[in-house]
C-alpha cells in the first residue's frame, strides 16, 4: 500500500540525509519534492499546502540550518506531521455500558460496506470476545442480504434478516429488540448504499439512526477512489453525525490520497482499515504506524501483533525443545512457514521491517510462488524424509521433484539450505559462533 508515495517520500528524505548540513534552500527543495509527491498521490491540495507549510515552519523553528544532525531532525518532523495529519492517535469505538452496543455502517454501493461489516464483526468477536449480531438492512442492492448472510456466518456472527420486502427501519428496530433478548454484546447494522450521495440515502440513514440510536456511525469509503472517497466522506459528515471512517481496499491503494486527506477534510478519524480480501485482513488504523511505513521506518508493533495472533504457546514450547536437541525437521519448518503465511502477504510483512519499505522493497524480488514451491516439495516427502532430510538422495529426490511439480535442482537447494540451517542451530546450541560467510557460500 502507498508504494508510489512511499518511494518518492523516502527518496526525498534520503537526499536530505546525504547533506552534511542543511541550508534554507535545501529545506525549500525538499518541501517542493514532498509537495509534488503528495499531489501526485491525490492528496487534497489544501491539505498538501498546509502540511508542507507546517513542516517547513517546524524545520526552521527547530534551527536545523547549518547543524550536522539536521537531516535526522527533518525526518522526525515529517514523521510527526504525517502522524498528526492522519489523526495523531488510534481512535476506538464507543462501547455502551448497557448491551448491545449498536454500530451503524454507511457508505455508497461498491465501497465494500457489506464485507467491511462482516470483517468488523469478526474483529470484535476475535479481539474483544464479543457476541455479535448483524442486521441486514440493505434491501435495495440485489443479493446484498444473501451476501451478508454468507460472510456474516464466516465471521461467526448471527445475521438478523427479514428479506427485502420490509422497510429497513422496521428491520433495524426488530433486530435491535432481538439482540437485546438474545443478550448480544454488539449489533452491527448494515444499511443500504447508493451510487451517489442523495437526499433519499441520507433521509433513510437518519431514520435508522433515530430508531436504533447507535453508539458509533462508521462510513466505509473505498481508498482506491482517492479524492472521490474524501469528497464522499465530507458530504456524509455534513449530513450525518459520523464517528469515524473505515478505509476499505487499502491494500490496493498505491497512492494514499484518501487516507492522508480524510481526517483533515472531515475531522473524522480513520478507525479501521481493510488490508486484503480475507475476513481477517482488517485492523485498527494507527496513524503513527502508517506514517512509519510510508517513510520506510517499518512497523514492528503491527508485525508483533500479527505474530501473536498466530502464536500457539504449546507449539512454541515443543519447537524450543526440538531446537535445543537439534531435532528440527521439515515438518516443523513447514508449520512455521504456514504460520508466517497466515500473517499476510510476504511483501506486506517485509514492509513492516525497518529499512525494507518503499524503494528498498521494490528492489527485492518477493515471489510468493517460491513459498508455494517449498511447501509442495515438503508435502511430496514421506513423513520419515521430513524427519530425516539426510535420507533424501538420488531416486528419492527425483520422486519428490515429480510429486511436487518442481525440478531436482530445486529439491536439492531446499535440502541443502535446510541442512545448513541445522548446522547453524547446532553450533549456536554448543555456544559457538557459526561461520556465516562459509554457510552462505556453501548454500548457493
Amino acid at each position: 500500500m502507498f508504494d508510489s508515495l512511499a518511494e518518492k517520500l523516502q527518496g526525498t528524505l534520503a537526499d536530505v540525509r546525504n547533506h552534511g548540513t542543511l541550508t534554507e534552500g535545501d529545506i525549500d527543495g525538499a518541501m517542493r519534492e514532498i509537495r509534488l509527491a503528495l499531489l501526485e498521490a491525490d492528496v487534497n491540495f489544501k491539505v498538501v499546502r498546509q502540511f508542507t507549510a507546517q513542516v517547513k515552519e517546524r524545520c526552521l523553528g527547530a534551527e536545523v540550518i547549518g547543524k550536522l544532525q539536521a537531516s535526522q531532525q527533518v525526518v522526525k518532523i515529517v514523521a510527526e506531521e504525517l502522524t498528526a495529519l492522519m489523526g495523531g492517535v488510534a481512535a476506538d469505538l464507543s462501547f455502551s455500558s448497557r448491551a448491545p452496543t449498536v454500530i451503524l455502517m454507511a457508505g455508497l454501493q461498491g465501497s465494500g460496506k457489506t464485507t467491511a461489516t462482516a470483517k468488523l464483526a469478526r474483529y470484535l468477536r476475535e479481539e474483544h470476545g464479543s457476541s455479535v449480531a448483524v442486521a441486514a438492512c440493505d434491501v435495495y442492492r440485489p443479493a446484498a442480504v444473501e451476501q451478508l448472510v454468507k460472510v456474516g456466518a464466516q465471521a461467526g456472527a448471527e445475521v438478523y434478516e427479514q428479506g427485502t420486502e420490509r422497510d429497513p427501519v422496521e428491520i433495524a428496530t426488530w433486530a435491535l429488540q432481538r439482540a437485546r433478548e438474545e443478550g448480544k454484546d454488539v449489533l452491527i447494522v448494515d444499511t443500504s448504499g447508493r451510487l451517489h450521495v442523495d437526499e433519499e440515502l441520507m433521509a433513510e440513514l437518519v431514520r435508522i439512526s433515530e430508531a436504533v440510536k447507535p453508539q458509533d456511525v462508521l462510513l466505509v469509503v473505498d481508498a482506491m477512489t482517492g479524492q472521490d472517497a474524501v469528497n464522499v466522506a465530507e458530504r456524509f459528515a455534513e449530513a450525518v453525525l459520523l464517528d469515524g471512517v473505515v478505509m476499505s481496499k487499502l491494500d490496493g491503494d498505491a497512492r494514499g490520497g484518501a487516507a492522508l486527506s480524510v481526517r483533515a477534510v472531515t475531522g473524522k478519524p480513520i478507525m479501521f482499515a481493510s488490508t486484503g480480501e480475507k475476513l481477517d485482513q482488517f485492523e485498527r488504523f494507527h496513524p503513527d504506524r502508517m506514517a512509519q511505513r510510508i517513510l520506510g521506518m517499518g512497523d514492528v508493533m503491527s508485525l508483533i501483533e500479527q505474530a501473536e495472533r498466530q502464536f500457539d504457546e504449546g507449539e512454541a514450547v515443543e519447537l524450543e525443545r526440538k531446537l535445543r536437541r537439534n531435532e528440527l525437521g521439515l515438518d516443523d519448518f513447514l508449520a512455521q512457514l504456514k504460520m508466517i503465511r497466515k500473517m499476510g502477504p510476504l511483501s506486506s510483512l517485509l514492509g513492516m521491517i525497518p529499512g525494507l519499505g518503499g524503494a528498498q522493497l521494490s528492489n527485492m524480488k518477493v515471489d510468493e510462488r517460491e513459498l508455494d514451491r517449498i511447501q509442495a516439495i515438503i508435502l511430496a516427502m514421506t513423513p520419515e524424509e521430513r524427519r530425516k532430510p539426510e535420507l533424501i538422495k538420488g531416486s528419492r529426490r527425483l520422486r519428490i521433484a515429480r510429486g511436487s511439480g518442481t525440478s531436482v535442482q530445486q529439491v536439492n537447494r531446499l535440502v541443502k539450505q535446510f541442512g545448513q540451517m541445522r548446522k547453524v542451530i547446532k553450533q549456536v546450541g554448543r555456544g559457538k559462533t557459526p561461520d556465516i560467510g562459509a554457510l552462505i557460500r556453501n548454500a548457493r
